[in-house]
């Protein structure tokens, strides 16, 4: 594989994760009550809860995104 070919592969990956991470946050936000409601049916959870743990799950996967990602993609961008 070349380094032009593994930097199409990292920007692909940051574009669909980041997709991802656009629609979790859509979800989170447009549909609160309900999945909500359906994480309850499994799990007691508190409101403050679900929302500090929907919020740490997002900001840790953005971190990753940008880790594993973003960066190396940069660093192709630099030296290929």
């Amino acid at each position: 594989m070349t380094l032009i070919a593994i930097r199409d592969v990292l920007q692909w990956c940051f574009i669909i994760n980041m997709g991802l991470l656009v629609w979790w946050f859509l979800l989170i936000t447009v549909t609160h009550d309900w999945v909500y409601k359906m994480h309850t049916k499994w799990f007691k959870v508190s409101v403050e809860q679900f929302d500090l743990t929907d919020y740490a799950g997002i900001a840790f996967f953005k971190v990753i995104i940008m880790v594993f990602n973003l960066a190396p993609y940069i660093v192709l961008c630099i030296v290929a």
